[in-house]
């Protein structure tokens, strides 16, 4: 499944490739090889287990860069974080499949908002860090309304008796019956069907994250409800005029 953990480690792989890795000075940091390290190296070693002083060192350096040095480094910055973001996703999520991909962002918008505030002097930033992602992730699972789409709904296995379609024939249908807006219609299935992230959307809008996917799910809810009374069976004349997302 593609989340946006997931892409960001695909971004991340892209800058250490050789000939030229985005790489990390080790120098004069005990514990550390004394020497540029490309940063997934760098990742290993911390993966493997350092003291906690050589990984607050580590992470205030990284800090540092992707507040100063450029996009480059912020996703860097990401990456290097990866495996305990990914491990931390997994653990929120567990049971709660509908959510992975939500859970997944907002771990991510948490870790990225503390990466930019958080006080660089502080003790152990890294575990203060993780605790801002944790509890980014944990409140998704808390969001209201959050009903899903059927899961078969992805694969265009609809229930058998009723003709809904392919998902972007649902979602046109359910435009032409009024049951939801185009807006609406091109959010899910931009989001949930096509490549579009939710935080990209977001920042279209000047909004948070956590409000497109709210606008999402109560689309969402209100298509589920339609398929479950059998309104999408065939179009019908449109009820009520379609609004812009972000309004």
């Amino acid at each position: 499944m593609r989340t946006a953990i997931t892409q960001a480690d695909t971004h991340f792989a892209l800058l250490v490739c050789q000939p030229a890795p985005l790489a990390f000075d080790g120098r004069g940091i005990d514990g550390l090889p004394d020497r540029m390290l490309p940063l997934d190296e760098l990742r290993n070693i911390l993966v493997a287990g350092v003291p906690r002083p050589v990984q607050d060192a580590v992470w205030q350096r990284l800090a540092v860069a992707a507040r100063s040095w450029g996009p480059a480094w912020v996703v860097g910055a990401v990456g290097v974080a990866v495996p305990g973001l990914t491990r931390m996703a997994a653990r929120l999520s567990r049971g709660l499949p509908g959510l992975a991909e939500d859970i997944d962002s907002e771990i991510l918008a948490g870790f990225l908002h503390a990466l930019r505030t958080e006080d660089l002097e502080r003790p152990r930033l890294w575990l203060r860090l993780c605790w801002a992602a944790w509890r980014a992730g944990y409140a998704a699972r808390r969001v209201e309304d959050t009903v899903e789409l059927p899961a078969d709904l992805h694969t265009g296995a609809g229930a058998p008796h009723r003709p809904y379609g392919h998902p972007d024939l649902l979602l046109g249908r359910a435009v032409a019956a009024g049951v939801i807006t185009a807006a609406q219609a091109d959010l899910i299935g931009s989001t949930r069907l096509g490549d579009v992230l939710v935080e990209q959307i977001a920042a279209e809008h000047g909004v948070a994250a956590s409000v497109i996917r709210m606008r999402r799910k109560r689309a969402e809810r209100t298509l589920v409800k339609a398929l479950t009374r059998g309104e999408l069976s065939a179009a019908r004349p449109a009820t009520r005029p379609a609004s812009r997302v972000g309004r």
